[in-house]
């Protein structure tokens, strides 16, 4: 067992008296734990509540609500801009054993389908989440985990509202009542004002009852002017958790008793105030169109690339460059490798990217609000369609790479990203952005910066043209040319610089040798 599963059983070996000193609702979460403990859930970015055990006497109080020691596994933040994520295909299943790093469940991120690796030994004993869950927030509950392969059976009725419940509780809300009364309507509305959400206090009403509701709960009445004894609780033993209040106030029931219609009941029907909302309407028939659901990825390449046309003052530069020296080179290379390699133009035009920006190493910046950052190398993000949407891949430290890795490179990162198998730090970052539409025929493009960035090259296909030439008979030659054009960053990349950049990138491609030197 790994040294922070072993840490985390040390309240366990506690005395009774000492379990006994400690309120047994507390929870321990684990960005409180040491230096050492977080770096082992690090590569995962887990969010996890600890749930303490209860006590006996706690246990005998909620045996219909008891559970033994357990972990809330919460929704995982995989990406630094991640809000949310569907839930995939789940690995385990309930009642399976987990070791350190095996992948507990397949997240839909911002960027990609992803596995989500579990860092602690145990048990799988719930699913909160089934495969399908879509925009789930994070630290949403997805899972339950025991250490004891005994435990699993009693969370067999343990629901996401359970979870819920747990995560809005606090240790210091006041235990309920072994024994609870039922409450008509009319007795409710003989209850003493004196248990109202202003105060959140344990006065009890006619009948004799008292209300709980966890902390927070009782801070949201008070903001909201909700009197606690209209709402129904559904956490443990009918505790009023957050939850409950937000659904209150949501349908429409949450306001003061004094705006309330002197015909109206004070007490709502709960059921009304915690339904949840109407799914929505299917298409009708015949319709001329189809609704599709963004996914994740659609989202984030819309708010992203929204935000770039509007906030960075995009400007364009064009040239033509004659290509016919690479495609001889190209072809000769490839004849050499035997099959151990392909080398196409994309492979070219990446490396003599490459090449212009160590010549122009303002190209090869970055707009940080206060500063300019320069990169030291030319991470160069590749643009490459795939069937959840567009992402851009990063070949890392092109300037110091060959033809034959630079290609090598582009073909794994594309085939991974087309199966949603990447890394964040595979499509995260990088210094520049090359996007090339030339195998679809498209002759030439304005593409849209990709922040952080500060300049996209959009890359058309190569067409056949005659120019001038005189030392041909016919005093004409056909070239082929292939179209270019780079959006640049004005904040950043001023007009003569990028010329400069283009004018750099074009020598190399027409010249390709030097690209070998």
């Amino acid at each position: 067992m790994s040294a922070v599963s072993k840490s985390v059983q040390l309240p366990r070996l506690l005395s009774r008296a000492a379990r006994l000193a400690v309120p047994t609702t507390a929870r321990i979460s684990l960005r409180h734990l040491s230096t050492a403990r977080v770096a082992a859930r690090s590569m995962a970015r887990l969010r996890i509540t600890r749930v303490a055990a209860q006590s006996s006497g706690f246990a005998r109080r909620y045996s219909s609500k008891s559970y033994p020691d357990h972990q809330v596994v919460g929704m995982p933040a995989l990406s630094p801009t991640m809000t949310q994520g569907n839930v995939g295909q789940w690995q385990k299943n309930v009642g399976d054993k987990i070791e350190p790093g095996d992948v507990l469940v397949e997240i839909e991120t911002d960027k990609a389908q992803m596995d989500f690796e579990f860092q602690e030994e145990g048990y799988l004993a719930q699913i909160l989440a089934p495969t399908g869950t879509k925009d789930l927030k994070i630290d949403s509950p997805v899972a339950i985990i025991v250490e004891d392969e005994g435990d699993v059976a009693a969370f067999a009725d343990f629901t996401l509202d359970a979870a819920k419940a747990e995560a809005g509780g606090s240790a210091s809300a006041a235990p309920e009542p072994s024994k609870k009364e039922t409450e008509s309507p009319a007795q409710k509305s003989e209850a003493p004002k004196q248990a109202s959400a202003a105060t959140g206090s344990s006065q009890q009403s006619g009948s004799g009852d008292r209300i709980f509701a966890s902390p927070l709960a009782k801070t949201i009445a008070k903001e909201k002017d909700v009197d606690l004894a209209q709402v129904k609780g559904t956490g443990p033993r009918g505790r009023i958790v957050k939850a409950d209040i937000e659904n209150y106030i949501v349908s429409g029931a949450g306001k003061p008793a004094a705006e309330a219609p002197a015909a109206a009941p004070k007490s709502q029907p709960a059921a009304a105030a915690a339904a949840p909302p109407a799914p929505a309407a299917p298409a009708v028939a015949g319709v001329g169109y189809t609704d599709i659901p963004l996914t994740n990825m659609r989202k984030v390449i819309a708010t992203r690339l929204t935000e770039a046309k509007s906030t960075i003052p995009h400007y364009y530069l064009q040239q033509n460059i004659t290509m016919d020296s690479v495609n001889k080179l190209r072809k000769s290379l490839n004849t050499a490798a035997n099959g151990a390699y392909k080398l196409s133009v994309n492979d070219f035009v990446i490396k003599a990217a490459a090449s212009a920006l160590r010549d122009v190493p303002e190209v090869n910046s970055s707009w940080q609000g206060e500063v300019i950052r320069q990169h030291h190398h030319a991470d160069i993000a590749v643009a490459a369609a795939t069937p959840a949407g567009l992402i851009t891949p990063i070949v890392k430290t092109c300037d110091a790479k060959g033809l034959k890795s630079i290609s090598a490179d582009v073909r794994d990162l594309v085939t991974r990203a087309r199966a949603n198998k990447l890394k964040p730090e595979e499509f995260q970052g990088g210094s520049f952005t090359i996007s090339n539409l030339g195998m679809y025929g498209i002759t030439s493009f304005s593409a849209i910066i990709n922040p952080p960035h500060s300049a996209i090259l959009s890359v058309g296909t190569t067409e056949q043209k005659l120019v001038v030439d005189e030392s041909e008979e016919k005093g004409f030659k056909a070239i082929s040319v292939m179209s270019v054009q780079l959006s640049a960053d004005h904040r950043v990349v001023d007009g003569a610089t990028g010329a400069q950049f283009l004018k750099a990138f074009k020598g190399y491609l027409e010249n390709p040798l030097t690209l070998l030197l």
